[in-house]
């Protein structure tokens, strides 16, 4: 029994990032001592249960019985959390895609709306919201900023994830005619995404700063002569008619969303495909992104996305962000962590949750 506690302490101290010296300065006792653990020398105290359970966010009850014992009532837990949630929060004002995916994906939750997404992630962090409804990049406009430098840093977990098709309406005030109009007004990205029309119609083109804001902007002016692209829910919201549907110049455009919340949740491995979030920073060696990343080569891991940035905070040192195919309790994926981590200074696992449906559409 104690090899199989040593073992799932291992799990969770890699789920956790931690190195052995890591995880005894958090419990408060030697590398030796954890390295005993793992080994299956012996077993820790229930006092040192707790320690670890807290500092790598798993129960005590897993470390000691695993998913045999542990497994349901942590599931209870984690739908207990889910029953419970009453809000979910989302970066914009009313009718932006964002709030369109939380009303998809979460009928039953009330939206909230912020206005940054530092916003956003702090009113799940403060528990003023349960969840948190991210957007993360479009299949168009690529990453979406500044999202990358808020999630190393942030205590929140991806438990979810979400693929939003973004459907652009023509919205204007009742009564308003496509021949009369003169402007519209757009996000940037929004105005990009539908230079036919605008060509067509002889429009000038005129940069908001969110598309359900251009909505409400026109509707509070009530001007014929001015347009919105925005989405169907901000037609609803603000009592404006869609003029013309679907009239992006490329139709499949979708962005991807994650679902942020306080709790770790991480699907059980049997249960069907995983996807894996992280970041990692790599030693200043010779070759080291590819020597970190050989490992998920070697061992047959589909890396589905991998982007570089800067973090300021860092002194401009590059960091990556990594989503992979598979979960951390896979045999195939703990080895190519294995090497990921001798060859990273920093390495952080964002989320562990299940692959949307889309991706084996697309």
């Amino acid at each position: 029994m104690s090899r199989e506690i040593g073992e799932r302490i291992r799990r969770a101290r890699k789920g956790a990032s931690l190195s052995q010296a890591g995880l005894a300065e958090a419990v408060g006792v030697t590398q030796a001592t954890v390295s005993a653990w793992e080994s299956g020398g012996h077993g820790p105290s229930n006092e040192h249960f707790e320690a670890i359970a807290r500092a790598c966010a798993r129960s005590p009850g897993w470390l000691a019985f695993g998913d045999r014992e542990a497994g349901s009532a942590r599931r209870e837990e984690i739908s207990a959390m889910k029953r419970d949630a009453r809000t979910i929060a989302f970066q914009g004002v009313p009718g932006a895609y964002s709030h369109l995916a939380c009303r998809i994906a979460f009928p039953d939750l009330e939206p909230m709306a912020c206005r940054t997404f530092e916003d956003a992630f702090a009113a799940v962090e403060e528990g003023r919201a349960d969840l948190a409804m991210i957007p993360i990049e479009n299949s168009l406009g690529g990453r979406v900023a500044d999202i990358h430098h808020l999630l190393p840093d942030s205590s929140l977990y991806i438990v979810d994830e979400h693929f939003q098709p973004v459907q652009h309406h023509l919205l204007a005030v009742p009564g308003a005619k496509l021949e009369g109009l003169k402007s519209v007004l757009s996000h940037e990205q929004a105005l990009a995404q539908c230079r036919g029309l605008i060509r067509e119609l002889k429009l000038d083109a005129v940069i908001r700063a969110d598309t359900a804001g251009a909505a409400a902007e026109i509707a509070e002016h009530g001007a014929p002569d001015q347009a919105a692209i925005a989405s169907e829910l901000a037609a609803e919201i603000y009592g404006l008619t869609s003029l013309r549907t679907r009239i992006e110049d490329r139709l499949g455009n979708t962005t991807r969303m994650v679902v942020m919340s306080r709790i770790r949740e991480e699907p059980d491995p049997k249960d069907g495909n995983a996807i894996t979030s992280l970041v990692f920073q790599v030693r200043s060696v010779p070759a080291a992104l590819y020597k970190a990343l050989g490992g998920f080569a070697t061992n047959g891991v589909n890396i589905t996305r991998l982007e570089s940035y800067i973090s300021e905070a860092m002194s401009g040192i590059a960091q990556f962000y990594i989503d992979i195919e598979g979960h951390p309790s896979d045999k195939a994926v703990d080895h190519a962590f294995n090497e990921l981590h001798f060859y990273s200074t920093k390495m952080k696992i964002l989320g562990v949750y299940k692959a949307h449906p889309f991706r084996s559409e697309a």
